[in-house]
């Protein structure tokens, strides 16, 4: 089992209100590159920032290296547009970072980063990968995206409470940018994606692409950002079989509209509850509250875990949190990295 990680950065993320307070602009393009070396090694190596909100809930990163140090499983990054160097190794498929969805063009060689990511993903030699991402400002892209093909799925939030109205008025924005409208890119997904998408997304479209070409088993890790790029493999006539698999903090936030959204698109869906209400450490206490809820493959790394090692599981994740200066017992805004501002603490992070 190979988990596949696209990681990048879209100027998106900067719009004014569509990141939380006190996460500073020059900390959070690295938080892509900080999520990558802590799936590879545990905690931040080069990246100036540990992605950990004030409140102490600390990036889903953290779940995935639990689950990956107790069941095992390979790893490839694939830089997708970062911003920041990172001293995880990457795959480099020659990607730019993501212009702001209010350009004109978002992601000007979108079609070349999908061929890029499909001649990678064609030629893995895995039966099976795990494809999550992350990349902040990803579900106000995914919105766009979604809106620009004309399907009705809405997106999540790594807030409580989701600041759905700010993001669709950044998406009008960023459609009226691009002399389009709702599913002016009907059938067009990859003008879609230039338009008002990511750069993450095209390539995750790509690998997935690719590797279903070969008939490799794909599962699609995340939530609503994933939703979107179903949407646009489906917009691009791949009809093969694939699923994605989420976390029941998602679900709880979307209800029937996560479900019914993977019922259109023909895709399987799996959804995992790591029984984080059952410990008392703060950083499952603001999952449970909240927080974050999905990104960096969480979702589909816990659906890797058979359900007796789940304890073991959640163990390691407080030892994951121990390296990340998160204690057990700290009240909200103590103990935690001399540098909190992070991708969790993002209006529109990951989910």
């Amino acid at each position: 089992m190979r988990v596949i990680l696209p990681a990048g950065t879209t100027e998106t993320a900067l719009i004014d209100g569509i990141s939380a307070a006190g996460a500073a602009p020059e900390l959070m393009e690295h938080t892509p590159s900080a999520d990558v070396e802590i799936l590879e090694y545990g905690e931040p190596t080069m990246a100036p920032v540990t992605p950990v909100s004030p409140s102490g809930c600390p990036t889903p990163a953290a779940v995935t290296r639990a689950v990956r140090e107790v069941i095992g499983f390979d790893v490839s990054v694939v830089d997708a547009g970062l911003a920041q160097a990172t001293g995880a190794p990457t795959v480099d498929l020659g990607v730019e970072p993501g212009a702001d969805i209010r350009d004109p063009v978002a992601v000007p060689d979108a079609k070349a980063i999908f061929d890029r990511g499909h001649a990678y993903g064609a030629n893995l030699p895995d039966d099976e990968l795990v494809i999550g991402e992350t990349v902040p400002g990803g579900t106000t892209t995914a919105l766009a995206v979604l809106t620009a093909l004309g399907e009705p799925a809405g997106v999540s939030s790594s807030l409580p409470k989701n600041p759905i109205e700010r993001k669709r008025r950044v998406v009008d924005e960023a459609l009226a940018a691009s002399d389009a409208a709702a599913g002016s890119f009907d059938g067009r997904p990859l003008e879609a994606i230039r338009a008002v998408g990511d750069p993450v997304q095209a390539t995750v479209a790509g690998i997935a692409a690719g590797a279903l070409e070969s008939g490799i088993d794909v599962t699609l890790a995340g939530g609503t950002q994933m939703v979107a790029v179903a949407t646009v493999l489906r917009h691009a006539d791949v009809d093969a079989p694939f699923s994605i698999a989420t976390t029941s903090f998602v679900e709880s936030e979307q209800g029937d509209r996560l479900g019914e959204a993977c019922y259109r698109l023909n895709c399987e869906l799996t959804v995992t509850d790591p029984g984080f209400d059952a410990r008392d450490h703060v950083s499952m206490q603001r999952y449970c509250a909240g927080e974050a809820k999905e990104g960096v493959a969480m979702g589909g790394a816990l659906s890797l875990v058979p359900e007796e090692e789940m304890p073991a599981v959640l163990n390691r994740f407080e030892a994951v949190c121990a390296r990340l200066g998160i204690d057990r017992g700290d009240e909200a805004g103590d103990g935690y990295a001399d540098e909190p501002a992070n991708s969790n603490s993002e209006a529109d992070r990951a989910p």
